[in-house]
């Protein structure tokens, strides 16, 4: 089943709902998360970042399993956490920090493997690309940035760069309010709102900008169309804006260029949007309090839904493979069983020196020549094994592909070695041959 999860900055819980039928499932009480401070974290729980006075110093994270009403962990960061996002595996969870720090925890352990100063000022929302592999960072500072979870936990690499990221984009001239990612994993699109009342579109592959949208309004929420032809913008004075994303659009005489349309049903603002492809349904959150399923085909409202109290600031669409509250049923054992073994804390400090590189969670191999070293597959599956049990399995992939591919060039390198070898050792016994035959002819 699809579920709808919304929360508010208000202390009003988190509301939860079948997107197909409409019945509520289950309220989870005491919640006031920041924008972009919700997920689900592998369909097995519900996480948020909690932040209830703007001017705190600190904050905590709490844990639901889907079952419970009431919050069952709670974490306590170094620092306030404002967006937080999990990997679609659900393997470790992201925060980013008012400081501008980036945080990164392993989910079954609750260890920090990673932190590291990415902005100059407090991060505002983050995503993962399809495929986990670069996470996408907007800050306050205005400043969109991309970054390569191959390079982060390379503590090599690390030393010999002059900078982490991978692109960093800095046209936006305000905040950043939003950031979504196409399909395509490194040849994406990344689309960035920003209070500068501009959406702009990224290619990943090329790093560069493809495209400029200027909106009559600030734009704080933005969904893409699955099929990447449009994108949808929800604005502060309440309507939701549709963009082209690839098509060429002359300017019309309510809208900019590349503005081919609006949606609109109230004057709130627009604070948060998901999109769900069984369907083609646009959800919008706005500060009415009430969250809108569109159907973007007829561009009707479908259906609503009331949060309990105060605007939504967050929407979350969640695929269930159980069914929820009143529908649960005892033919669902081994579910709820596994609802209820919550992953512990998060941890607030890394044992580590050097706050910025926590080397706890990888095992290096040591690195004393330029050239790879000739491993052998023994000693690789000894390492990967070695990073395994460390306890992070998602690292424990990462080191293991690049420990691979540094087998691969090794064995090629070692051929290469192999046939010069062979071909200076036949070039050695014809040149001694040759001589031997002409001491033996002068000789005769």
């Amino acid at each position: 089943m699809n579920v709808v999860i919304a929360s508010s900055s208000i202390d009003g819980g988190i509301g939860c709902w079948d997107l197909q039928t409409g019945a509520e499932q289950l309220r989870y009480k005491t919640c006031a998360s920041p924008p972009h401070g919700l997920t689900s974290v592998g369909c097995r729980f519900l996480a948020c970042s909690q932040l209830r006075d703007p001017s705190a110093t600190s904050g905590h994270l709490l844990y639901w399993s889907w079952s419970k009403p009431q919050a069952q962990v709670k974490s306590f960061p170094a620092e306030p956490i404002k967006p937080l996002i999990a990997n679609s595996d659900g393997t470790y969870i992201v925060g980013g920090g008012s400081s501008g720090d980036i945080y990164i925890w392993e989910v079954a352990t609750g260890r920090l493997l990673k932190k590291w100063h990415a902005h100059y000022r407090a991060i505002t929302c983050l995503v993962f690309s399809e495929d986990d592999s670069l996470l996408i960072s907007g800050s306050e500072d205005g400043c969109v940035r991309v970054w390569s979870l191959f390079m982060i936990f390379d503590d090599v690499r690390r030393q010999q760069v002059s900078h982490l990221y991978e692109y960093s984009f800095t046209e936006h001239t305000l905040r950043v309010t939003d950031i979504v990612i196409g399909y395509g994993g490194g040849n994406a699109i990344i689309v960035s709102a920003s209070e500068d009342r501009t959406c702009k579109v990224w290619s990943l592959s090329k790093g560069r900008l493809l495209r400029n949208v200027v909106f009559p309004s600030i734009i704080d929420a933005i969904a893409i169309d699955p099929g990447e032809h449009v994108f949808y913008a929800g604005s502060r004075d309440g309507k939701i804006y549709i963009a082209a994303l690839n098509a060429e659009s002359s300017p019309s005489d309510n809208y900019g260029l590349h503005i081919i349309g609006s949606l609109t049903d109230q004057s709130k603002p627009v604070t948060c949007l998901a999109y769900s492809a069984e369907g083609n349904l646009l959800l919008s959150g706005s500060e009415d309090g009430m969250i809108r399923v569109w159907d973007v085909k007829t561009q009707n409202i479908t259906r609503m839904f009331r949060h309990s109290k105060g605007p939504v600031n967050n929407i979350v669409i969640v695929r269930l493979p159980y069914p929820l509250g009143r529908a649960e049923s005892k033919s669902q054992p081994s579910s709820r069983k596994h609802e209820l073994s919550l992953p512990p804390p998060l941890e607030k400090y890394a044992n580590s020196s050097d706050e910025d590189m926590d080397n706890k969670a990888i095992v290096m191999l040591p690195d004393t020549i330029d050239l790879p070293s000739y491993l052998s597959s023994q000693l690789i599956n000894d390492h990967i094994k070695q990073l395994q049990q460390q306890g992070s399995l998602a690292v424990a992939e990462m080191e293991a592909k690049r420990l691979k591919a540094d087998c691969q060039r090794s064995k090629e390198m070692f051929q290469q070695l192999r046939k010069v070898y062979d071909n200076l050792q036949e070039f050695c016994v014809n040149e001694l041959l040759d001589e031997q035959t002409m001491e033996g002819s002068k000789g005769n």
